[in-house]
């Protein structure tokens, strides 16, 4: 790969740089007023996402839009810079209707949705008229195996009958969230389905459906996200049948299917807090005095310093041939999985790292809300297990890592069915 960025993504990022600076940053503080307040959405949100529609900056995530389709149509390499600028300020992403989960979201339904459920869910998402979710995870079972997830769907007459509890659903208590997208496990007498990966379906439930509840918003860490992460109980919700969201079975396979590019999003979200995190902490060892020297006099300071900006440029390169192979028309999928895995694990490392050494060059303030670095600190601790814990996308790469060595001793292996399979290419997106 090359590792200068192309002109086009300089160009879009410089383009949503500006407006960030100009737009989004000097509202951020009314922002978290409005929060507070319990006014959500801000009412000048809006204003600012229409404004990023005129300015064309909008959709900028989607590699295969048709021409008819609001968006830029970047690569996931160009597009990969502005999702580190839109990640300094958590909240800016959605302005550009970039938002997570709806990116993903959006992605399942532009790749596998009817043409009936494109024009219900994808225009009315693509356009930001409403915001989706992605019901995943569950309190009573350990959500980091996703074969064990139990919410059951199952075909009563024309209608999917659907029994179970989410928890921690991100964007499900956004005002404007009409669509749950629900892993749920197959109700089926199929003899044949022994395969583990699947037994499961994803269904598209409209958050009104009668005997859908949210229990409640959880708060993460202690911090409460107004748009939600949220426990959600379907007491024998009923949908229509073409309410199910590519083939009966294909569950895992579309879930994996919206895991690369979005890991590739939260990854330079993540980095671009930890630029921001270095850059206050920098700012404030030069300006901070201490037993009659700056904090940026002291040696283990500019250790801190130093070795903050080598792992954020060592993180960034990592993600970047991430959001390069995802591009690429053929590529060894084997390979991808262990490397999607792993740029989660450093993302999350990094962040809470980055953060921790910030927070302690600000000392008292930095454990306050009058800087980023606590909320960026928590979220960070959060990243250890959400979209899966640590522990499991190491298992992944060290996997990768032993079936290579097993084929090349020559031992049998169940995860590269042959030496050829390894090398064979697979399209990717």
């Amino acid at each position: 790969m090359n590792f200068a960025p192309t002109p086009l993504s300089v160009q879009w990022t410089e383009r949503i740089q500006r407006f960030m600076a100009s737009y989004v940053l000097p509202y951020n503080a009314a922002w978290y007023q409005s929060i507070q307040e319990g006014v959500y959405p801000p009412p000048f949100l809006e204003d600012l996402k229409i404004l990023a529609k005129e300015e064309g900056l909008w959709n900028l995530f989607l590699p295969g839009l048709h021409a008819d389709q609001p968006g830029t149509r970047l690569s996931n390499l160009d597009y990969a810079p502005l999702a580190e600028a839109m990640g300094r300020i958590p909240w800016a992403a959605e302005v550009f209707n970039c938002s997570a989960p709806d990116t993903g979201n959006m992605e399942l339904l532009h790749r596998f949705g009817s043409s009936a459920q494109r024009a219900q869910w994808l225009e009315p998402l693509m356009q930001g008229e409403i915001r989706s979710a992605f019901a995943m995870s569950e309190p009573d079972v350990a959500s980091s195996d996703p074969t064990n997830l139990q919410t059951q769907v199952a075909l009563q007459g024309e209608d999917w009958v659907i029994h179970g509890r989410k928890w921690f659903i991100t964007g499900a208590a956004h005002p404007r969230c009409k669509l749950l997208i629900v892993m749920c496990r197959n109700v089926t007498q199929d003899p044949d389905a022994r395969d583990a990966h699947a037994q499961h379906s994803l269904i598209m439930v409209p958050l009104d459906t009668p005997g859908v509840s949210l229990v409640r918003n959880i708060a993460v860490v202690h911090h409460h996200a107004p748009e939600g992460h949220c426990e959600i109980v379907f007491k024998d919700v009923r949908v229509p049948r073409d309410h199910l969201l590519g083939e009966w079975g294909q569950g895992f396979q579309l879930g994996q299917a919206r895991l690369g590019p979005g890991r590739v999003h939260h990854c330079m979200r993540t980095i671009g807090q930890c630029e921001l995190a270095l850059e206050l902490a920098t700012e404030r060892a030069l300006e901070r005095q201490a037993f009659g020297h700056h904090l940026s006099d002291f040696a283990n300071v500019q250790e801190w310093l130093a070795h903050s900006r080598i792992e954020i440029d060592q993180a960034r390169l990592l993600v970047m041939q991430v959001a390069w192979m995802l591009d690429q028309a053929q590529i060894d999928p084997h390979l991808l999985r262990a490397k999607v895995a792993a740029i989660k694990v450093v993302a999350a490392q990094l962040q809470t790292r980055v953060v921790d050494r910030a927070m302690q060059v600000f000392g008292a303030m930095g454990l306050s809300p009058d800087t980023p670095l606590a909320y960026f600190w928590t979220w960070g601790r959060a990243l250890h297990m959400m979209d899966g814990p640590d522990e499991v996308h190491l298992r992944t790469v060290a996997r990768y890592e032993f079936e290579k060595i097993k084929l090349r001793s020559g031992q049998s292996s169940d995860y590269f069915t042959t030496p050829e399979q390894m090398q064979r290419p697979a399209r990717i997106r």
